[in-house]
């Protein structure tokens, strides 16, 4: 189930650019490394061996083709949802977990839903991500999250993900300090979702304006760069994880270190490595917005050091760079750059990476 992150770590551990990424001045990443892979991957591939199970059993075939293709084509999305588990004790890791999973099948369903399902129309994509606003928040009723569309039974797939994910976070604790956190991504990203689908020509527009709307709080970004940051939800899983460290003073601190730059990193690397499969649809993708390598390199230079210096001042500061490190090196070695041939940006975006990947003294040194 989790292939991507098998064939992400022989490429590592195969390239020396890689391998120098790894291990730079930071000699306590390979170690909280096989952590993650040891410890977090694997309770995460069988939580969402249920979930994937409970797929299975949709009626309609196309909804049911479309939620498998989610499980099964983004498992790797659920593993970096998971990452921060990492440095939590075993218990609260697999709470932390059993709340990211279905919370992130929520997310990669409606969007496959969104790109792929022929009978969801525009007027669709509101009401269905009604559905993550509603899992973020345990007093939400459960709704027809289809009433706009597509047609076809899911056997309550969407809604028992929605009630699994609320039920979970119902137990978390400092949950009136994450709300408003939850409330503000949620917005942005199902705004994002509602103008992303368009037609080619209208998408992009609607996003400028919906940019120039948000201009003085994101200003540091470019248009496309904004819609990255609002597609993420790193920032979620950020907050969240602050909570199970009982921190509730720093949550709102940590959404704001994630949110924008760490976020919008996050989805234009995936952009960047789903350049092929967006043209063959016509979607939107943001990586190809800088039209050459070139700028897309150094924007990601300027990103990279501004998340950096965000996620400094956070408690467990180590921990956070170390879910930018991974996730940097992670996509940047995914099979589908060397499907796309690609091989040469990455390690470009590598290098320009390099003079803050690991950067720094740990505070602490790895959790145990």
């Amino acid at each position: 189930m989790f292939a991507d992150i098998a064939f992400a770590l022989r490429s590592v551990l195969r390239s020396p650019a890689r391998l120098r990424a790894l291990v730079a001045e930071d000699p306590f990443l390979p170690l909280d490394l096989a952590r993650f892979l040891l410890r977090v991957v694997p309770v995460a591939a069988q939580t969402l061996a249920a979930v994937r199970a409970r797929a299975e059993c949709i009626p309609d075939p196309q909804l049911r083709r479309e939620a498998l293709s989610s499980v099964d084509g983004k498992a790797f999305h659920v593993a970096g949802a998971s990452i921060l588990a990492t440095f939590l004790p075993r218990d609260a890791a697999r709470r932390y977990i059993e709340t990211v999973t279905p919370l992130e099948t929520i997310y990669d369903y409606l969007d496959n839903l969104c790109d792929r399902h022929p009978g969801v129309r525009p007027i669709a994509y509101p009401v269905l991500h009604q559905a993550i606003a509603d899992a973020l928040d345990p007093d939400a009723p459960v709704r027809n999250y289809y009433a706009s569309g597509p047609d076809g039974d899911d056997g309550r797939y969407l809604a028992s993900l929605v009630v699994q994910t609320q039920r979970s976070l119902a137990t978390v604790p400092h949950l009136p300090r994450l709300r408003p956190c939850f409330a503000d991504a949620a917005g942005f990203y199902a705004e994002l979702q509602t103008f992303k689908h368009l037609p080619r020509g209208e998408r992009e527009r609607a996003c400028v304006a919906w940019y120039e709307r948000n201009r003085n709080r994101f200003g540091a970004l470019d248009w496309h760069e904004f819609a990255c940051a609002a597609g993420s939800n790193m920032h979620v899983f950020a907050a969240l994880y602050t909570a199970y460290r009982d921190r509730p003073v720093a949550i709102a601190e940590t959404y704001d270190a994630y949110f924008p730059f760490v976020s919008a990193i996050h989805i234009l690397l995936d952009s960047f490595i789903d350049q092929d499969e967006d043209e063959e649809h016509d979607d939107l993708n943001f990586a190809r917005v800088y039209g050459n390598i070139g700028a897309m390199r150094e924007r990601f230079a300027f990103m990279t050091a501004r998340a950096r210096a965000r996620l400094a001042a956070l408690p467990d500061s180590g921990r956070h760079r170390f879910v930018l490190d991974v996730m940097t090196l992670f996509y940047l070695s995914h099979p589908k750059v060397a499907t796309a041939g690609l091989e040469r940006e990455a390690r470009r975006l590598l290098r320009a990476n390099g003079n803050a990947i690991g950067s720094g003294t740990r505070k602490g040194g790895p959790l145990r």
